[in-house]
């Protein structure tokens, strides 16, 4: 299993797999701002978009972006992170997590945060898996006004 970054040519296979993450998990983003949002983050020094590669089959991915605070300085987010599912419990998501750890790392950045977004499931086994992985709970609650 191979993780590398992706590029233009991944991006059918990244809406592919982002199209069936977002409905697994209850996202309501529409394919076309996938499709339009995937070609910006792939084209983005700001962003890294990893693929893990299983027998030449694109089989997960990984977001991670950064931004610039006062309270923090330079910080990533690992905004997604999806696993197919004939491919789980092989280590890619651990895989790609510490990818995505390596880039931030390499960009200066001093920390990485991740949001666990409910959307409705119960998603309680996601505090533990990463909290087995390095990310504190901090209590910080994230609050979103569209615009």
């Amino acid at each position: 299993m191979a993780i590398r970054t992706a590029g233009p040519g991944d991006l059918p296979d990244l809406l592919s797999l982002a199209v069936a993450f977002y409905a697994e998990d209850g996202f309501t983003t529409s394919r076309d701002d996938l499709r339009a949002n995937l070609a910006h983050l792939v084209a983005s020094p700001a962003a890294r978009v990893a693929v893990s590669e299983a027998e030449g089959r694109v089989v997960a991915f990984a977001i991670t972006t950064t931004s610039f605070g006062l309270e923090s300085g330079l910080i990533a987010e690992l905004e997604d992170l999806y696993v197919v599912p004939e491919a789980r419990r092989r280590g890619e998501a651990e895989r790609l997590i510490d990818d995505s750890l390596r880039w931030a790392a390499g960009q200066g950045c001093a920390a990485v945060e991740i949001v666990v977004a409910p959307n409705g499931l119960d998603v309680s086994h996601l505090f533990a898996y990463y909290g087995k992985r390095g990310f504190r709970d901090e209590g910080r609650r994230l609050l979103t006004h569209p615009v």
